[in-house]
């Protein structure tokens, strides 16, 4: 075993701890910390498999954007901050079918590969990369630009207590005084 095997593992340990804090801890903002921590360890794992490349768009769009994005949307909502008891359900059932799954895919990889070796492609370059990106995977790019640009509208909008209530800052309608048909409601 390498130095490089060792380094692997233990980021990947790591990545793995801080993934179940993610899903275990009551409290919003320290989830998207250890979130953080999480896909900081894979980017680690990335640099380690000399992927230098994906390792800082992870660290780019992962760490820099999404969890910016999920912070910054926890705070507009005013979400609760601490731990909501309203939320507390048994975790049991979650366990039961996560670990059913986890058991169910280890033994279809088990035995779909055996203990066969496969050949590696060569090493990818930022070239191929991107001939990659913007050849075959473009559509599902845009698909997951047009779903952050509206998740970040509806934090604006449910962050905005006046938008959607009538009387509030709303254009005069026929049934209000001042209403001038002719213009449109202007005078």
């Amino acid at each position: 075993m390498t130095g490089a095997d060792v380094l692997l593992l233990a980021l990947g340990a790591v990545a793995v701890g801080a993934g179940v804090l993610v899903v275990t801890t009551k409290h919003l903002v320290r989830a998207g910390l250890y979130l953080v921590v999480c896909l900081g360890a894979l980017a680690g794992d990335f640099l380690v498999l000399s992927a230098e490349l994906v390792a800082w768009v992870q660290v780019l769009i992962y760490v820099g954007a999404v969890v910016v994005l999920l912070l910054f949307a926890v705070m507009l909502t005013r979400a609760p901050i601490g731990a909501s008891d309203d939320l507390d359900r048994p975790g049991w059932p979650a366990a039961l079918i996560g670990g059913g799954a986890g058991l169910g895919l280890t033994v279809l990889l088990v035995d779909a590969y055996r203990w066969s070796t496969v050949a590696l492609p060569d090493a990818g370059t930022a070239e191929r990369l991107g001939e990659q990106i913007f050849q075959s995977w473009v559509l599902p790019f845009e698909v997951l630009s047009v779903l952050l640009l509206s998740a970040l509208v509806g934090a604006i909008v449910l962050s905005r207590p006046d938008i959607g209530r009538a009387g509030t800052g709303a254009a005069p309608t026929a049934d209000r005084p001042g209403f001038d048909v002719s213009t449109g409601g202007r005078r």
